[in-house]
């Protein structure tokens, strides 16, 4: 590689040398040999310029070449620099020497032409002149032949004077002269050749008539040569022709100098412009070329990079400003990562599950609590949710991934089947943002013996107040019963009389005793039976429930909207009919005190694939601090009631995997909407699927 790179670097001095020594100054050389110092000292430094300049651009272009086709950070702008450089101080050096050359074509030009033609304007204007004089000598001359009276005898009688047009030819220095008839035809007399055609440049010639006492006789034709020294002529022409040769060469070598000349200058600014251009491009390109190193050593991780390169003015600030921002970073990074590891401690030391879910659905990570859930072997292969979920609670999950990406967050409870075993699990899905392409977090809550306990110890309550509240009564009954039957032995009464009176006694007291007998079993396995859904239209189960109301809401202004188009969801009409009538009673109890008693009951399509019941009141409505209580077995905001009906709703409505809240109602009142969910087109045709614990 040196050698070839050696062998180039030899052709190009040879050949700058040979272009060197083949400059003749010819007479604008040195006149002496103080002059040749200059000349070849300015010569030799400008060749020591081009080839310094040469070798410059050539080391360059090859170091630029090789760094595009390494694909090197930073080789694309250094490139588009030094270019750019190169041709603001070509482009301007070119078209200065462009014009320059032009402008001393042009100067020479008027230097050298203009005389010239100056002289040959002179010349013509004198040939013109002395054409002019000669036409009108010659004219003359014309005019005095057609006057003499040997030319009119001539034409008149044919009397012909030998020997007269040679003498008047001679005297007056013409070539030739010639009498021609009027009727014409070849001429009466003559003397020279004036048959012969006449140059023009040599030669004139001129008529004239010759008149008669009837008219003209004829006329007559002379010629005569210009009387011009041609000696003189020549020389002078001769003089003139070399003179203006000698301006010629002149104008050559002025020309070949001033190029030279302009040459060696634009050398020496191209020199200093392109050295120039460089040394600006590379106070930009280097700090550039070092910061996208940099740029993607950062960004393949390496946070503890710097840019230990020299920069000036704004692209200094920008290196410190780098440096100090990957410090930062680094510093940040650290503590980003302490507190990733804390929080992955957390989240692997909490007791409910957690999987993090990505924009596409895949499964990103768990923890460890998730495999107390699933088997750890499931837990830790799963890429997707299908890999944990059963494909009905899947389509679960995702619906409340949809809701979340719209409020943020979505709870439900569903029934899992992990195993053998059939657990409660409380799922709660977030979204990171509300876009499309979000991703969730999903919380996994083992809810299974909570809810057995809750559900317990309320169930257990409910039998226990209702068992109370029933076996209160049933005492007295049963001791008047007693008293009854031990009244109607003392007392004498008709034998008919008695015997009714004994039976109706006994018949009191036999079912005193099955009532007690039945609070007892509803006390100890008192429970609603599982709900049965099937398709139904929501809008004919409300309608059926608000017939029981007919006649028995008097007072209150009734007001209905049942939406058309309505989706089919899966109720069990018996059960659901019975959440709108305890809606419907308990929206008429809390109107009982107030002025205005309007109940609003309506259908309509709801989010996410859902349809809404709504029932709202014009009552005292519900403080804050009792709707998270509402819906508690034996919580009531009122002084009457056992506080049952919402607990029963709520129950009824977790049964149907449906959703119910309590809002505030405008101006006044409570306004209660049940979401439930409509049946889709994969559970249309799967009429076993079933959507179960939902939040309440």
């Amino acid at each position: 590689m040196k050698r070839n790179v050696a062998i180039v670097l030899l052709v190009i001095s040879v050949l700058f040398v040979a272009w060197q020594g083949s400059f003749h100054l010819k007479q604008f050389g040195p006149s002496n040999p103080d002059q040749t110092v200059i000349f070849w000292a300015i010569s030799t430094l400008v060749f020591v310029l081009m080839v310094t300049v040469g070798w410059v651009l050539v080391r360059t272009v090859i170091k630029l070449y090789v760094e595009r086709q390494a694909n090197r950070e930073g080789s694309r702008i250094k490139t588009k620099l030094v270019v750019g450089a190169l041709a603001l101080s070509i482009v301007p050096v070119f078209f200065l020497v462009l014009f320059s050359y032009e402008v001393l074509s042009l100067n020479i030009k008027a230097w050298f032409t203009g005389p010239a033609e100056e002289q040959i304007q002179i010349f013509r204007q004198i040939s013109r002149q002395f054409q002019k004089e000669m036409q009108d000598e010659t004219s003359a001359q014309a005019a005095l032949l057609a006057a003499q009276e040997e030319t009119r005898a001539l034409l008149e009688s044919g009397a012909a004077s030998p020997g007269f047009l040679e003498r008047f030819s001679r005297r007056l220095g013409l070539t030739s002269a010639a009498v021609y008839a009027a009727s014409g035809g070849p001429p009466v007399d003559w003397w020279g050749p004036y048959a012969a055609p006449v140059d023009k440049q040599r030669a004139v010639s001129a008529e004239a008539p010759v008149a008669g006492p009837r008219g003209a006789l004829g006329y007559v034709a002379v010629t005569a040569n210009l009387p011009i020294d041609v000696a003189d002529t020549r020389a002078e022409i001769e003089r003139l022709s070399q003179t203006q040769a000698q301006h010629l060469a002149n104008r050559r070598e002025y020309r070949s100098f001033y190029t030279m000349l302009m040459a060696l200058i634009a050398l020496f600014v191209l020199f200093v412009t392109t050295w120039m251009a460089l040394f600006l491009a590379k106070q930009i390109s280097v700090p550039i070329t070092a910061l996208l190193e940099a740029a993607s050593e950062v960004r393949s991780g390496n946070l503890k990079h710097r840019v230990n390169v020299a920069a000036m003015d704004e692209l200094g600030s920008l290196v410190r400003s780098f440096n100090q921002m990957t410090q930062e970073l680094e510093t940040s990074g650290r503590e980003l990562d302490l507190r990733r590891r804390f929080t992955e401690a957390i989240l692997e030391s909490i007791p409910t599950g957690v999987i993090s879910i990505g924009s596409d659905g895949s499964i990103r990570r768990v923890n460890r609590a998730l495999s107390k859930i699933f088997s750890p072997e499931q837990a830790a292969q799963a890429s997707r949710l299908e890999d944990l979920f059963s494909r009905d609670d899947t389509a679960e999950i995702k619906y409340l991934m949809k809701r979340a990406r719209r409020t943020g967050a979505a709870s439900r409870q569903i029934e899992l089947r992990a195993g053998n075993r059939k657990l409660q699990i409380a799922v709660t899905v977030s979204a990171l943002e509300e876009t499309l392409t979000s991703g969730y977090v999903v919380v996994l809550e083992d809810t299974t013996e909570l809810l057995r306990a809750q559900k317990a110890a309320a169930w257990h309550e409910v039998a226990r107040r209702v068992a109370h509240e029933i076996k209160n009564p049933l005492t007295p009954i049963a001791l008047s019963a007693e008293r009854m039957i031990r009244q109607l032995e003392r007392l004498e009464l008709p034998p008919g009389s008695a015997r009714i009176l004994s039976e109706c006694a006994a018949t009191i007291t036999k079912s005193v005793d099955s009532v007690k007998t039945l609070v007892d079993e509803f006390s100890q396995f008192a429970r609603f039976p599982s709900a049965q859904p099937a398709a139904a239209d929501l809008n004919e189960v409300v309608q059926e429930a608000l017939a029981v109301f007919q006649g028995r809401l008097d007072g209150i202004t009734i007001r209905t909207s049942f939406a058309s188009a309505l989706p089919p969801v899966n109720l069990d009409r018996e059960q659901f009919q019975r959440v709108v009538v305890n809606l419907v009673d308990n929206a008429a109890e809390a109107m009982q005190d107030s002025l205005v008693k309007e109940l609003y009951i309506a259908t309509q399509a709801g989010a996410a694939e859902a349809v809404e019941l709504v029932v709202a009141d014009s009552g005292c409505g519900i403080g804050p601090e009792d709707k998270e209580k509402l819906f508690l077995p034996y919580f009531s905001t009122k002084n009457r009631g056992t506080g049952v009906g919402l607990a029963i709703v709520s129950h009824i409505v977790a049964e149907h995997g449906a959703h119910i809240r309590v809002e505030d109602n405008q101006p006044v009142g409570a306004r209660f909407t049940v979401e439930i969910p409509a049946i889709l087109e994969a559970e249309a045709e799967n009429p076993g699927f079933r959507r179960t614990g939902a939040k309440v």
